[in-house]
């Protein structure tokens, strides 16, 4: 080695001190516990998970210039992990079972990479463990942030059952619950009848006893009918009412947690500006409902009036009318009680949303190395679910890949890419420079086309965010290396 690298790489290990020059100071390692809690849910004890910081509050949060320092405890009597959804760590630190094995109980796991990208993420169990709430949100500032006037509120937003997600899924998969459809809660107005094969559906009385839900004609959307639908852990019978300034700014960071459940985000009499989907800017759009799948998140800018008020933000649930959130006060504003559930139901979440979205930092233009198409398949009846062909994606450190996926089944498919930021770049072959994202919805029968520039070397997942239908088979690996 030459001098001066030898001389270089002395400063780097010595860090600088051999020279006289303080040695840079490391952040102290985060604590963050995953233990159980007991929340009050329609009037009955719940126990469920928690991830809580060093301040005894739930997630984390991080300054600029940050490094990701965690040291994750495991305080509960059974295995787990942790999965900092869109982040980009080395795939041993990724938080999967395949790549770094469970976390033991009783058991400390040290984190430490950096954080390359500010924006909205969370953390969740990669088990079933995610239904019993073992979630928490992860924001990484930008210097913007520490300097806009404005305040921030985070709204994660959660399905709940009393019943165990183990025997949600044995019901599901002993086909239980599918032969009925609940008229009451389908909006019907939203939906395009003149493609509704109306022998498919089954005429069969709703399963409450089950906690199942029933099919939509010949398109499924929710396969659970869950007790509850929180905002923070809350229902709107006891909503968070987060007090506001007059003629103030709010940003909104909406994380999707739910097991199972699309949301569509409802800002009602407040005209809001989407400024970023997970985690990534995108050229703002101004509109007042934000379709939200699972895993995904999006950032809401709101102006209040100078005349102040109450304004609720709610999240309504896909196709029935059940709805949660918060609601935003200015200081001696009358709050009034709203109903959990509405007189409409909520928006089938579809791609017009998509469609509209552009990148504020696209990928840079670059022709593709490599090419999959992805089939995702599956049905209600059997409750098996696949990815027929993602078993052949391979790719080198860097090359840009290019996968279309092609939904053969009749539920949609929130599609989660583990350590990579992807662009959306098709929607049924029509090209556009879409949003930045790790997560993207394929509707039934849609097509939707991402790029993305492979990362580090490991297998990283690709799959379902319908925790249930990864669980059932549709889960892969995107192979770099």
């Amino acid at each position: 080695m030459k001098r001066r690298g030898f001389l270089a790489g002395a400063v780097a290990l010595a860090g600088g001190a051999a020279f006289g020059l303080p040695a840079p100071v490391r952040a102290a390692a985060r604590a963050l516990t995953i233990s159980t809690r007991t929340l009050e849910i329609n009037g009955r004890a719940a126990t469920v998970y928690g991830l809580t910081g060093p301040d005894g509050r739930p997630g984390l949060t991080f300054a600029p210039g940050d490094a990701f320092r965690v040291d994750l405890a495991n305080r509960l009597k059974e295995e787990t992990i942790v999965h900092w959804h869109g982040l980009t760590p080395p795939i041993r630190q990724d938080g999967v079972a395949h790549a770094g094995g469970m976390l033991k109980p009783g058991e400390t796991r040290a984190y430490d990479f950096p954080l390359d990208r500010p924006g909205t993420y969370w953390m969740h169990a990669h088990t079933l463990q995610e239904q019993n709430l073992l979630a928490a949100q992860l924001i990484v500032h930008s210097k913007e942030d520490l300097t806009a006037d404005r305040q921030e509120v985070v709204m994660l937003l959660h399905d709940f059952s009393f019943t165990p997600a183990e025997e949600l899924l044995t019901r599901l998969t002993s086909g239980q619950g599918h032969g009925g459809m609940k008229h009451g809660a389908m909006d019907h107005g939203t939906m395009d009848h003149s493609s509704m094969n109306h022998d498919a559906m089954g005429h069969g009385s709703m399963d409450h006893a089950s906690g199942m839900s029933a099919s939509m004609m010949s398109m499924d959307l929710n396969d659970i009918e869950y007790d509850a639908y929180l905002a923070n852990d809350r229902t709107l019978d006891d909503p968070e009412i987060v007090t506001v300034e007059r003629a103030g700014r709010v940003l909104l960071r909406i994380i999707n947690g739910a097991a199972s459940t699309g949301f569509t985000i409802d800002t009602g009499a407040l005209t809001a500006q989407a400024v970023a989907v997970d985690g990534q800017p995108i050229t703002p759009v101004e509109a007042t409902l934000f379709p939200l799948t699972m895993g995904q998140r999006v950032d809401l800018l709101v102006d209040l009036p100078k005349d102040g008020g109450s304004f609720p933000i709610l999240a309504r649930r896909e196709g029935t009318a059940h709805r949660t959130g918060l609601v935003l006060a200015t200081k001696g504003a009358a709050t009034r009680k709203i109903a959990p559930l509405s007189e409409t139901a909520g928006p089938v979440l579809d791609l017009a949303f998509e469609a509209k979205l552009q990148a504020a930092a696209p990928l840079p233009a670059k022709a593709a190395a490599k090419r999959f198409m992805v089939h995702l398949t599956g049905d209600m009846a059997s409750y098996q679910w696949g990815m027929a062909g993602a078993e052949d994606i391979t790719a080198a450190p860097g090359e840009r890949i290019e996968i279309s996926m092609m939904n053969m089944s009749m539920m949609a498919h929130p599609m989660h890419l583990h350590g990579h930021h992807f662009q959306v770049t098709a929607i049924d072959g029509a090209p556009l420079s879409g949003a930045l994202r790790d997560t993207v919805l394929v509707p039934p029968m849609k097509t939707v086309t991402i790029a993305f520039d492979a990362g580090t070397q490991g297998d990283w997942a690709f799959h379902c965010h319908h925790l249930y239908h990864m669980v059932q088979g549709m889960m892969a690996h995107v192979k770099v290396g």
